[in-house]
């Protein structure tokens, strides 16, 4: 990853793209990851940690310092302070035994190294025990997504021509109950949310167009429904987009599926010569090897869905100073 910068909390992270309603709400309401928070809690801590009430004294206090074990991206800040925030209420806190604050050292979207300490817990000591794991389970996950789409935005800012940027764009491929986390995570990592849900932009689909009969169809249907919808279609050759390239009002973006580089490179010169605005985006079986000669054909954004589906948590862990 190259040098140190932090991503803003503003969404959308790049003006081409429609604004991500959901997301942008959590700047000004962090208690939407409540919900998220009582569903962890509730799984985790049941009647209490049976080790940590039988070895550690009810009135000992201390110091959980939230410690990175490797480089990468800081994400998840938000959803823990939402888990401290649930915890104090009666139901945890009696389980518990106090509650925990949390000091920030670093914010999300922040680049960080080995042993950087990116949090404090303090109070007792109980319950900072009880709450490590459902504390460490939101920062991992969301800090893995976060360094992931990193590692993806540098691979593609490497080769990306002067002057035309290119996205690095998630998908819905999130796992259940964490969309916020991980698309948070997403933005955090440089990269550029697609739609949040179903509802809040239009995506028209092979199976779409099948059922449709055909693409413009299809199209024609969706905008006639929703004419203010942000509308991405999804075509397989370059015969099919320039038939939607053609229509008198195209999409505002048009997703190539498994485009070859050489069949890429041919769709943005079609794109240029046809409907200069509409926006053009690869995706299918894009990887790291592949994904800068994609950036470098001209098209405005790659979609990667293994941002969210497979990234590997990163490894921070909690370190106990008793006092």
């Amino acid at each position: 990853m190259t040098a140190s910068k932090t991503i803003p909390a503003v969404f959308p992270a790049d003006p081409r793209f429609p604004f991500t309603a959901p997301l942008g709400k959590l700047d000004c309401d962090p208690s939407l990851f409540t919900a998220l928070a009582r569903v962890a809690l509730a799984e985790d801590l049941a009647d209490g940690d049976a080790t940590t009430l039988a070895t550690v004294p009810k009135n000992e206090t201390g110091r959980g310092l939230l410690v990175t074990r490797q480089a990468g991206v800081l994400s998840g800040i938000d959803a823990v302070r939402a888990v401290l925030v649930t915890a104090a209420e009666p139901e945890f806190r009696a389980v518990l035994g106090g509650a925990v604050s949390l000091s920030v050292s670093l914010d999300n979207g922040a680049r960080i190294a080995a042993g950087d300490v990116v949090g404090v817990l303090t109070g007792p000591a109980r319950a900072i025990l009880q709450l490590e794991r459902t504390v460490l389970n939101m920062l991992c996950h969301a800090s893995g997504v976060a360094t992931r789409t990193a590692t993806w935005v540098d691979a593609v800012d490497a080769e990306v021509p002067d002057g035309h940027p290119v996205a690095v764009r998630d998908s819905r491929k999130t796992l259940p109950g964490l969309r916020m986390l991980e698309k948070r995570a997403v933005v955090h990592g440089g990269g550029v949310p697609h739609r949040f849900n179903l509802s809040d932009q239009a995506m028209v689909k092979d199976n779409h167009v099948t059922a449709g009969g055909g693409v413009v169809d299809a199209y024609r249907a969706v905008r006639a429904a929703h004419p203010e919808l942000w509308c991405e279609v999804e075509v397989d050759n370059l015969a099919q987009l320039r038939t939607v390239l053609e229509l008198k009002k195209p999409p505002q973006q048009v997703l190539l599926d498994n485009f070859s580089v050489t069949d890429t490179e041919a769709a943005v010169a079609v794109r240029a010569e046809t409907a200069p605005g509409v926006l053009l985006e690869s995706s299918g079986g894009l990887t790291l090897e592949t994904v800068g000669a994609y950036a470098a054909t001209g098209v405005d954004s790659v979609a990667v869905g293994a941002l969210t589906h497979s990234s590997p948590a990163l490894d921070i862990g909690l370190d106990l100073v008793a006092h």
